[in-house]
């Protein structure tokens, strides 16, 4: 066993997208390296409507998937194939672009304003790019929660945890998008495939890294809204700290592609960027689906 450590801890940086909304970007300002096949985490919990409610109006996509992982609150969607729908609280909408869909999201908070989810980035490998528009959807009681014997809750979205596999099905990257709760003070060690790039994001409480051997991290511990990217290995060993830590543990197999991206568009060359823009301009966008 062959236990990552840790390679860099980053705050999420406060940013405004949509029509206004405001909320905080873990990474995703185009340094995909180190992320790769992730391009973005954007988080976007809050308790004041005028935060979100402007939402994200009509805007294109090609060439990525977003993930949407409501927690509080909900979204409304629609877009230009006619599906709409509603990610309430505990779903996930796990959206595969390809050659080009256009939609709007429009976030909702419950009854005390909250409103907590967060949206992912995946880019698609050079031969599904230009693939036909899908959704994977689903509800809170449809995503497998298992609670282990040190008391920690596991929801599982997409790849395994424990033998049990989450609904999200991903061809390309084989990516795992893991929501962990762990019990005040517990240790754990976690399997992960030592070829993926793995990344923790810290939504609740505190996170520390014993054994940690690197001099600048020791007793590093990382807090709510940090991102935390791992170095390689085959296990990650996390320790929560006294009031209990959640986190979003995120993996996939890195992609290794050149990457043009501007704006909600990500391609391999600035030829296809151009062409997906030049598309848009002229109508024909969504010719291919």
């Amino acid at each position: 066993m062959r236990i990552r450590k840790v390679k860099r801890i980053s705050k999420a940086v406060p940013t405004i997208e949509g029509a206004g909304v405001r909320l905080n970007r873990a990474f995703g300002f185009y340094n995909t390296e180190d992320y790769d096949p992730f391009l973005l985490l954007d988080d976007f919990r809050s308790d004041k409507p005028d935060d979100y409610l402007a939402g994200f109006p009509t805007h294109p996509h090609r060439g990525i998937q977003t993930v949407t992982y409501m927690m509080e609150g909900r979204v409304e969607h629609q877009d230009s194939l006619g599906n709409k729908g509603v990610i309430g609280p505990g779903g996930v909408q796990w959206m595969t672009s390809g050659s080009g869909i256009i939609h709007q999201e429009m976030p909702k908070g419950d009854a005390g304003g909250r409103m907590y989810g967060f949206q992912l980035w995946v880019n698609l490998p050079k031969g599904l790019k230009m693939s036909g528009p899908e959704y994977q959807e689903f509800a809170a009681d449809q995503i497998p929660e298992i609670v282990e014997s040190d008391g920690s809750i596991v929801k599982i979205i997409c790849g395994e945890f424990s033998g049990v596999a989450g609904p999200v099905i991903v061809s390309g990257t084989d990516p795992a998008y893991i929501d962990l709760r762990l019990p005040p003070e517990t240790e754990k060690i976690i399997n992960v495939n030592s070829e993926d790039n793995v990344l923790l994001y810290i939504y609740r409480g505190e996170l520390e890294f014993p054994f940690e051997d690197k001099p600048e991290y020791q007793g590093k511990i990382a807090k709510n809204r940090e991102l935390v990217l791992l170095g390689e290995g085959d296990a990650i060993r996390i320790k929560s700290g006294d009031s209990g830590t959640g986190l979003l543990l995120i993996s996939g197999l890195p992609l290794k592609e050149p990457v043009a991206w501007r704006g909600p568009i990500v391609m391999n060359t600035q030829k296809e960027l151009d062409e997906a823009f030049e598309a848009l301009e002229n109508g024909t966008f969504l010719e291919n689906n």
